[in-house]
């Protein structure tokens, strides 16, 4: 008797267990920072009931490590393209329901086409935003050191002698080595995705060639500091910097903050919304893409973080400065001197993260 009491009772409390946790309304998400509007956030919750728990990170390298170490309890995390490319080789993600995401007609079939490159078939991710990596600076500091206003070059960061008229007023780069060492493979003239041996020299030597010249490297600290006057320059990406623009002339700042795609050209990157293999709560999840999938939901994301979305029906619905701005929507001229990142082999991946670390410290 006492057995199938206690049976009985183990079951009742599992399918209460069960039915409690199917019926619990909460999202988990890791995004980067500066990069969702709080107001889409809240908009969300009041409309469905999901409570958001809403974490950040400042880098992919950051977000890869969690995620392969497997039970991070996130439902909705965003990678960029060459970094789900391999995630989803590794079995990290959930492929997406289709069928669940009403709005998904909303996207740009062209920028479809391209993320495809890193999923085939797009199986286990929806396009959320893309940009560019390029140099925003101090117009007024940056013109007073060089004796000019006319800079259109990565030589700002990459050139010692050039780099070393900036040292004091402070130059800032991303923490994102594969980025970064694409960037600079390509302002060599090589090939931006080279995994060989002798590339890879190249593009140490050249970092390091202007390691003393640099203040930092981090991902997101170069916002504040270039509204702020902290640093002149700055290697991040779009969005950022013209949030930065933003920032100063909010603050009513006396300096002015600009946006530039060098001649040498630069990375294009695709971020990209996914959802991880053992999300908690893969139905909320659906939902929420779905949801940033509208038009009033994208154009309020992109009027918030200076972004292009991959949003057709949110163009009409863009602010002015974001719609026309060429630093988010470049000319097609611009267009054509962008170059996509491939996803690295883990074999180059390893050569790589002793590079940066040597880069870094300067030995």
């Amino acid at each position: 008797m006492y057995s199938k009491k206690a049976a009985l009772a183990i079951a009742l409390s599992a399918s209460i267990s069960t039915a409690a946790l199917a019926e619990e309304k909460v999202l988990n998400v890791y995004n980067w920072s500066d990069y969702m509007d709080p107001a889409a956030i809240e908009a969300f919750e009041k409309e469905t009931g999901i409570k958001v728990n809403y974490d950040v990170y400042d880098s992919n390298e950051v977000l890869e490590a969690k995620l392969m170490s497997g039970g991070t309890g996130y439902d909705v995390v965003i990678p960029t393209g060459s970094f789900l490319e391999r995630q989803v080789k590794a079995g990290i993600y959930a492929k997406i329901d289709k069928q669940k995401l009403s709005n998904l007609k909303n996207l740009d079939a062209e920028l479809v086409e391209k993320v495809e490159r890193h999923d085939p078939g797009n199986m286990h991710n929806v396009p959320y935003t893309w940009g560019t990596i390029g140099l925003g600076y101090n117009k007024e500091e940056v013109t007073k050191r060089l004796g000019t206003d006319s800079f259109n070059t990565y030589d700002l960061i990459f050139k010692p002698e050039v780099a070393a008229k900036l040292a004091d007023c402070g130059i800032g780069l991303l923490d994102s080595p594969a980025e970064v060492m694409s960037i600079a493979l390509n302002y060599l003239g090589l090939d931006p995705n080279s995994e060989k041996k002798a590339d890879l020299a190249k593009g140490t030597e050249l970092l390091k060639s202007v390691r003393s010249s640099y203040k930092y490297f981090h991902s997101s600290k170069y916002i504040s500091d270039l509204a702020n006057g902290d640093v002149c320059v700055a290697l991040g990406y779009n969005g950022d910097i013209l949030q930065a623009q933003s920032r100063a002339q909010e603050a009513g700042q006396k300096h002015t903050i600009e946006y530039m795609i060098p001649k040498e050209g630069t990375l294009v990157w695709f971020d990209l919304l996914a959802i991880p293999a053992d999300a908690p709560h893969p139905e909320a999840a659906h939902q929420f893409i779905d949801y940033i999938l509208r038009p009033e939901t994208g154009a309020s994301i992109a009027n918030f973080v200076y972004y292009a979305v991959a949003n057709t029906a949110a163009r009409p619905l863009l602010n002015e400065d974001v719609v026309n701005n060429p630093g988010i929507y470049p000319a097609d001229e611009v267009k054509a001197r962008l170059f996509t990142q491939n996803a690295h082999t883990a074999k180059f991946d390893r050569k790589l993260t002793r590079a940066w670390s040597g880069i870094k410290t300067g030995r």
